[in-house]
């Protein structure tokens, strides 16, 4: 199975905050309500910005704990452009060029137009869509660009020694303007070389088959603590030889790094308890080596440390950006325990043994003892990385199967997020316009708060952690269908049982009828309203997307003898109709189980099926239709935030006395300031 940090995005009615996944979390304050979450909107995004509740609160030591953490979480910035494609730093200081220093004007068609791009290259830490994958073409001419680039400062431009704007052009043009070079972050099509045609930066000269011959030869069946083969590497051909260059200090993305490394040990000398403090150790060691049983060794102590209020994740975790998913993005998130909202999600894991026991997967593949489930919400101090702008709600960490299935695991919702996310949408028309009758708003209105949150929980807490691989099946073995299997098995888990009685015995439904609001919505979206997010003509290609239309289309084929699910038309408009939600959710259990089964065995040729079956094509005419009627809407279907500002406040000495949080850093300003203090990496990486 692919190494990958668990993450359950957003369905697209919670995307566009229909759904507020925090529902009881906080009381709203006056202070709160007058907080301004909006930002801006612009081509298929919008930008908020979040509040951190209680951060004043923490004591001195704790806020400068976050601010040193806060500070090693932005110096990794550069490295995740790098990774989603060779040219994105080039192509985001040259744009950011022309943004500040072009001496024409600024209000032309084309000069408006290179602003959207480059603002969609700050969001998409690249050039290609940061959910989709697919390369977004700008809006302005070459002309244009080349004239702005030769009526500049050339000391200012992102320039190779020795190299002209001319050739700079010839460079980076081809890349930023023909639809056919690079035109995929990510390719998932089934038949072809998933290396070759994939723009990610993990990979150089080297086919799939390279790839997939490479690391096999490495692992060792009989191995069962194995490292997470590839996951901080590129791997390169060179003079016909394949072989790996190291992400560490001295090697590949040294200089960030370095930087990096030097917050952390800041951080190491404040850290909160004994235990935390051998854990930002034991990650400075890795960065310093590389040494993957080194990161193992990190994730067990990071597992084991309950105790600290203050925690943070901070390195290559994500591994969506790799076509193998096996090699991880870099990301970094500092976060604070939300005390109240613990509760609901420490019920949740401690009853994790009662939710396994009573899965409907075979007993073979059933964990005989859950051990080490952690959960708790947390509060967002700052996002960085493959979290930013555009973050997870819920995270469940490590990823290694035998490190899970031995120490555990911690399991996380993000209070603040998904709370910002809810306010700065309220009462937006999409329910109005996607839902069936005022009988399935009704049961929106009353539970799908309360239920969206407890399927985030259910599917990070539990789902994640739940099942086992049989003795001796490799972790990697479903390839590329990996991440897709891996997602729709939390999500069917948390789906299953988000119905069962025992939440209602445990206080965290109030009756039996709250998980229909979420059966509706998860229906309803991945049937329908996800496509919002597809270009006409495209499948789809994201791992959560694909995820969710398995799991959709899955039940809509198997309930269609019973008419358990129907799609409808009422006054020419499709609409999701559930006729028997109690078969309902028998299916969802009969897919469950088999899920585990082709992950717990590793078997590639069912989950090919399942995959390339119910969860890649599109009907057009129903696509066309949803595109249509969301158009109307006005809404922007994908939402990423600013971070606050943090500022330590220093003493003549130089020592910290306070650290300050301010909430007015408007999206341009944020991404330009980045750019400036935390350019860690030359423009082209080798």
């Amino acid at each position: 199975m692919p190494r990958r940090m668990k993450k359950y995005l957003f369905s697209m009615v919670a995307v566009l905050s229909v759904l507020t996944a925090c529902g009881g979390i906080r009381k709203t304050t006056a202070e709160a309500e007058k907080f301004d979450y909006t930002v801006e909107q612009f081509a298929d995004l919008q930008i908020l910005r979040y509040r951190v509740p209680g951060f004043e609160e923490l004591s001195l030591k704790q806020k400068e704990l976050v601010y040193y953490l806060t500070e090693a979480a932005l110096q990794g910035r550069d490295i995740l452009f790098d990774q989603n494609g060779k040219y994105n730093l080039t192509i985001r200081r040259l744009l950011e060029a022309v943004y500040t220093g072009y001496r024409g004007d600024k209000n032309t068609a084309d000069f408006k137009a290179m602003e959207i791009y480059l603002k969609r290259v700050w969001f998409s830490n690249g050039i290609h869509h940061h959910y989709g994958s697919e390369k977004f073409l700008p809006g302005f001419t070459p002309e244009f660009l080349r004239r702005a680039l030769q009526g500049m400062d050339a000391s200012i431009l992102p320039l190779a020694e020795g190299q002209t704007v001319e050739q700079l052009c010839a460079e980076v043009f081809p890349v930023i303007f023909d639809p056919e070079v690079m035109p995929k972050r990510v390719n998932q099509a089934a038949g072809e070389d998933l290396l070759l045609t994939s723009a990610c930066n993990y990979y150089e000269n080297v086919t799939q088959q390279e790839a997939e011959e490479f690391y096999g030869a490495l692992k060792d069946p009989e191995d069962e603590t194995p490292v997470s083969y590839g996951l901080n590497s590129r791997l390169v051909k060179v003079d016909g030889k394949v072989w790996e260059k190291v992400w560490k200090v001295g090697g590949l993305y040294g200089s960030a790094l370095e930087k990096i490394v030097y917050w952390l040990k800041k951080a190491e000398d404040v850290a909160e308890t004994p235990e935390q403090k051998a854990v930002i150790a034991k990650l400075v060691e890795f960065y310093e080596t590389g040494d993957l049983k080194t990161f193992d060794e990190y994730a067990i102590l990071w597992v084991k440390d309950l105790d600290s209020r203050i925690d943070f994740i901070n390195g290559f975790t994500e591994s969506y950006g790799d076509p193998l998913g096996m090699k991880a993005s870099w990301e970094s998130l500092v976060n604070f325990k939300d005390m109240v909202a613990t509760h609901r999600t420490e019920l949740i894991s401690s009853n994790a043994q009662w939710f396994e026991d009573h899965s409907p997967v075979e007993k073979q593949f059933k964990k005989e003892k859950v051990k080490g489930v952690s959960a708790k919400v947390i509060t967002a101090a700052i996002l960085a990385g493959d979290l930013y702008p555009a973050t997870a709600i819920g995270i469940n960490l490590p990823n290694a199967n035998w490190i899970r299935s031995h120490h555990g695991s911690k399991s996380v919702t993000i209070g603040n997020i998904t709370d910002a996310y809810n306010k700065a949408a309220h009462g937006n028309g999409f329910n109005e316009e996607f839902v069936y009758s005022d009988a399935e708003l009704r049961l929106i209105d009353k539970y799908a708060d309360l239920t969206g949150e407890l399927h985030t929980d259910l599917h990070e807490c539990l789902g994640h952690g739940s099942g086992k691989l049989l003795p001796g099946v490799d972790p990697d073995a479903l390839k590329a269908y990996g991440s897709t299997i891996e997602e729709a098995r939390a999500d069917l888990f948390g789906l299953y049982y988000v119905a069962d009685p025992k939440l209602v015995e445990l206080g965290l439904t109030p009756d039996a009828d709250a998980y229909k609001a979420e059966y509706y919505t998860f229906l309803m979206n991945g049937l329908m309203t996800q496509l919002v997010r597809i270009e006409p003509g495209n499948n789809v290609e994201e791992a959560h997307m694909r995820n969710r239309q398995l799991i959709a289309r899955w039940i809509f084929e198997k309930g269609a003898a019973e008419k358990v699910v129907e799609m409808i038309k009422k006054d020419g408009k499709t609409y999701v109709v559930v006729n028997d939600y109690e078969k309902l959710r028998s299916l969802f259990g009969e897919l469950l189980a088999e899920i585990q089964r082709v992950k717990s065995t590793g078997d590639f040729k069912a989950a090919r099926n399942l995959v390339e079956t119910y969860a890649v094509k599109v009907d057009p005419v129903l696509h066309a239709e949803i595109l249509e009627r969301y158009k109307k809407l006005h809404l922007a279907p994908y939402k990423g935030f600013v971070n606050p500002r943090y500022e330590a406040v220093m003493d003549a000495g130089g020592k910290i006395t306070d650290v300050k949080i301010t909430y007015d850093e408007g999206y341009a300003e944020q991404m330009l300031r980045y750019s400036k203090d935390y350019s860690t990496l030359p423009s082209i990486n080798n």
